[in-house]
């Protein structure tokens, strides 16, 4: 049964959320720049973790690749913004494509380690590459126009759920999905589980790449450290599974919610936002395994037994 979609209250949300920078203060609108590309991160990496089942660790060089190709195109190259997004895209297609036909072959914890690396591996060459500035990274064109940014974070984050609702409704969602249930079952019914899972691993790349484009340009400053940092990467994966891993609401609702607890935290109680992410991973796991959009259907047809039964099952 297809998932659904309310398009008009899409619609509206979309709207509402454009207009904020017009009509909120810059505060606020630097925030939403920031929750805007960590729910595109989500939401990215969704299509490789949620749909097709491969725990990725490594969204986080796509993220990098992103930034750095837009630091080089503009301040290497003197090339414009739009060309260095571009750049950025084909970096992370070309690694998407190289590096998921070996990797995307390991499965569980395994393709989980191997992912992790990537981000150490990735921070190690650049550090020692003199185009993207080596150790001490590059610094991009001031641009004061955070109304610009915060738009352009938005379309991306359009973007990428729309992509996300296709997956519900195609035949290379479903394949995905098949991969994520049986991927051995999944190969005995024809479908080219390499093949998809490569694409799936570009798709989700690019998009990741986009949203680190855009933040390279904003921030004005790129070291590899924060390029490549993995705890970019821990927080898209709590963001998914928070949510709801696999569907199309679940990854905005968990990078919404938790982006704004996380902000309040860090600015009334700074040493218990550090603790935040991990005390959300214990939740998540032990009392709503599948996510809050999973949650609010529980609740109606199960009650409190829920959490009850998932309490048992973890032996708490």
């Amino acid at each position: 049964m297809k998932p659904m979609i309310h398009y008009p209250l899409i619609m509206v949300a979309v709207a509402l959320l454009g207009a904020v920078p017009w009509f909120g203060s810059d505060v606020l609108t630097q925030f939403g720049i920031n929750v805007l590309l960590l729910t595109v991160l989500a939401q990215s990496w969704n299509i490789i973790g949620g749909f097709t089942g491969y725990p990725s660790f490594g969204n986080s060089v796509f993220y990098g690749l992103g930034s750095y190709g837009v630091a080089i195109a503009m301040v290497q190259w003197k090339l414009s913004f739009g060309v260095g997004l571009l750049f950025g895209v084909a970096l992370a297609v070309v690694f998407a494509v190289l590096l998921g036909l070996p990797v995307l072959r390991l499965r569980g914890h395994y393709f989980a380690i191997a992912t992790l690396a990537l981000a150490q591996v990735m921070t190690a060459i650049v550090s020692n590459v003199e185009l993207a500035g080596g150790n001490i990274g590059l610094v991009l064109p001031i641009m004061k126009n955070n109304i610009l940014f915060y738009e352009l974070s938005l379309i991306v984050l359009a973007a990428v759920t729309l992509t996300v609702v296709w997956l519900t409704r195609s035949r290379f969602g479903f394949g995905l999905i098949a991969i994520r249930e049986n991927e051995e079952a999944a190969a005995v019914m024809g479908i080219n589980t390499t093949l998809y899972k490569v694409l799936a691993f570009t798709l989700s790349g690019t998009f990741t790449a986009l949203a680190g484009g855009v933040h390279a340009y904003w921030i004005t400053f790129l070291d590899p450290e924060s390029a490549f940092d993995i705890s970019l990467n821990v927080k898209m994966i709590i963001m998914t599974v928070f949510g709801g891993s696999g569907t199309v609401f679940g990854p905005l609702f968990g990078a919404f919610l938790l982006s704004g607890i996380s902000e309040v935290l860090a600015t009334k109680m700074t040493s218990v936002a550090s603790l935040f992410f991990g005390l959300v991973i214990v939740v998540a796991v032990v009392l709503t395994p599948r996510g809050l959009v999973d949650l609010t259907h529980r609740i109606r047809t199960q009650g409190w037994r829920y959490f009850n039964h998932n309490i048992r099952t973890h032996r708490l």
